[in-house]
């Protein structure tokens, strides 16, 4: 196995592994052993989802994990605001202990990491106001391939500990679990916690296997769904369509976790880390923060401190946001709230601007004649006559709260920015892009005017009107725009702004922004053309980047071995990891896409993937889930006429752990 991740190769043990159930003298049985049903959790605890840091996705067990770091990162909750914007716990993940016990059966923290101790750190930590989590497995051994000692067969031992150190929140890990049930195995735990007396958190990490939330909520106070996340689009999209459907499992003390969050370790743009921690917040997940603080951006903070976003996730009533419509990629997910408001969250999958629309009556909110509209990102408020909608850009979300306000007037209209799709330009040669202002508003936008900005040097021009006296409800003012790159400009994306003005019935004036980018192209080459050759336009992957010619190495461009499908090597292809999308520029003037695809052989038994084209946003062609165990599927997909055809691999419906996917000769012909 070549897999990077630790934790994940140690997770794929697990299934080979002979069921043992352990029999510790002087430690109560795993199972009940008189029968009696395990008491639910009624603590009061995780009321609203857990807030707070994990060291896991900025550190591992690298040896700047240690007592001055977790120290640093308390002081760091209270200098930045986010100790008051609602993050609590300051959590250890694994290696924190020595690979051994004591002679006495006791956990011993290793003695260079925390010199002084666990309670040192927890007294620490507490003396912020702040609370202390620490980290094991419900087996033999943690998921490190160190291997830390686990607390199967040692739980009310371990328990106490914690609790004697003063620690408050517990995540409970499912490496080298012996095959003991896991229901067994985590209720042991429950039961050791509650023993020792001290309230505690008891995070349920069995990564979604045995699908807890059908039997945890009187167990844990959170349960993961999915296996873990890494710091990539496509392994955050993956993560979020497995936990969408799970809204009606989660409430106050029961909560869905999707895992920690990654904003701000580098692998994704700030656009993307914003849909992220928005889409986190509507599904009421707990907001476990996985970057270096100490390291972190301005912009990260202002990420991780939005206290209107984060209002959405710790609302009390406790609901989990649920999908309303996902129709193209364009989804609309909304939370009902204590107040009777909706957090409506607009959410764009895809790699180009897209309108997502929906309605208060569709989101649950009562007639009215108009809606307050709150942008938590933009922090400004509009009045609506019910239509929920914005062009979000590619990867983005815009999250408002929606609600049937009778102040709804002392607002201006809300206003949105349209655009067909960001502009595919040949340098050179102008492009036409129409836009569209349209006043969604009870009340009209007046003295509206609209311009459009571009790179230095770039052309711009409108070629019909740019201004309007008035948008009454549901007009819209249409502008056509010639774009203009300059002969020789580079392939790639470059940044143009759409900016909206206009007065609300107050004389207030309001500006509206769309940032998009306009992507320079060009044409295919005639004849057929090896993809793995080819220029892209974007390329979205779930561990590490897209790879010419090689696999797919999840970490490093270029790590990648031989494309490698049923003992057939390929000299040419793409190396993928699902969720996965290339997307080229296809102008029009190509035939056909032609692959072998599957799941490379790298991967041992591991892996399961299903491959799709689409032509403008139509898919052409597609498999049935593929194995490791298949040979490579001939794949042929007609292309006539597109503009931009993607490459689509999906996780086949189990997560994302090992699949390594090979578009092995993957040919364009034009």
């Amino acid at each position: 196995m070549r897999h990077l991740h630790t934790r994940t190769a140690a997770r794929r043990m697990v299934a080979a592994l002979t069921v043992l159930l352990f029999a510790v003298p002087g430690a109560p049985a795993v199972a009940n052993e008189e029968g009696r049903a395990s008491p639910a959790l009624a603590d009061g605890l995780a009321l609203t989802p857990p807030m707070g840091f994990n060291n896991w996705n900025s550190t591992h067990c690298r040896a700047e994990f240690n007592e001055s770091m977790v120290k640093g990162i308390a002081d760091i909750f209270v200098e930045k605001g986010l100790k008051a914007a609602g993050y609590q716990y300051v959590n250890l993940d694994d290696c924190w202990a020595l690979p051994a016990r004591d002679a006495d059966g006791k956990l011993v923290p290793d003695p260079a990491r925390f010199p002084n101790g666990i309670k040192a750190v927890a007294d620490y930590v507490h003396s912020k106001g702040l609370k202390l989590g620490i980290y094991t497995s419900a087996g033999t051994k943690t998921c490190s391939d160190v291997g830390f000692p686990g607390a199967l067969g040692h739980e009310y031992s371990d328990a106490q500990q914690f609790a004697d150190w003063g620690v408050d929140y517990l995540k409970y890990d499912n490496c080298n679990n012996q095959g003991v049930d896991a229901k067994l195995r985590y209720t042991t735990m429950r039961d050791a916690l509650k023993a020792t007396g001290r309230p505690i958190v008891y995070s349920v990490c069995e990564w979604g296997q045995n699908k807890p939330w059908e039997w945890a909520a009187d167990v844990g106070h959170l349960w993961r769904t999915t296996g873990d996340i890494s710091d990539t689009w496509g392994s955050m999209l993956s993560i979020l369509k497995q936990n969408l459907p799970l809204a009606p499992h989660a409430g106050p003390g029961h909560w869905n976790d999707p895992d920690m969050l990654e904003v701000g370790n580098g692998g994704m743009t700030a656009t993307e880390y914003r849909s992220h921690f928005s889409m986190w917040s509507v599904m009421a997940a707990p907001l476990l923060i996985g970057s270096d603080l100490r390291t972190a951006s301005d912009e990260t903070f202002e990420i991780l401190g939005n206290k209107e976003v984060i209002a959405v996730d710790q609302d009390p009533l406790g609901k989990q946001g649920s999908v309303i419509s996902s129709e193209g990629g364009r989804w609309v997910v909304a939370k009902e709230m204590k107040d009777g408001s909706r957090a409506v969250a607009l959410f764009n999958e895809t790699g180009s601007p897209q309108r997502v629309a929906t309605t208060a009556a569709a989101v649950g909110l009562p007639d009215a004649a108009a809606y307050t509209l709150r942008d938590l990102w933009q922090h400004e408020s509009y009045n609506t006559a019910g239509t929920i909608s914005a062009t979000v850009p590619a990867h983005g979300t815009v999250l408002v709260r929606v609600s049937a306000d009778r102040r709804w007037n002392q607002h201006p209209p809300a206003v949105e920015l349209g655009l067909d799709s960001s502009p595919l330009v040949q340098a050179g040669l102008p492009a036409t892009l129409p836009t569209t202002v349209t006043d969604l508003g009870r009340t009209p936008a007046r003295q509206v005017s609209v311009r459009l900005s571009g790179p230095a040097g770039w052309s711009v021009k409108p070629t019909s009107p740019t201004t309007s006296k008035a948008l009454s409800t549901g007009r819209s003012l249409r502008t056509k725009w010639t774009v203009t790159a300059p002969q020789g400009t580079p392939t790639g994306s470059y940044d143009l702004t759409l900016k909206a003005s206009y007065r609300s019935p107050a004389g207030v004036r309001v500006e509206n922004v769309l940032p998009f980018t306009a992507t320079v192209v060009v044409p295919p080459p005639a004849g057929t053309s090896e993809l793995g050759d080819l220029p892209w336009l974007s390329a979205a992957n779930g561990f590490g980047p897209v790879e010419r010619n090689t696999s797919n190495g999840e970490s490093a461009a270029g790590d990648g071995h031989p494309i490698t499908i049923g003992g057939v090597v390929y000299a040419k292809g793409l190396g993928v990891h699902a969720e996965s999308a290339v997307e080229y520029y296809t102008g029009a003037a190509c035939e056909t896409v032609t692959a072998a695809v599957g799941v490379d052989d790298e991967k041992g038994a591991n892996g399961t993937v299903a491959f799709e084209v689409w032509a403008d946003g139509t898919k052409v062609a597609s498999t049935g889930v593929l194995t490791n165990a298949m040979p490579a599927e001939p794949l042929t997909a007609d292309i006539t006429g597109a503009r931009l055809v993607r490459l689509v691999v999906t996780d086949g419906g189990d997560g994302i752990d090992s699949d390594h996917a090979d578009w092995a000769d993957a040919r364009l012909s034009c």
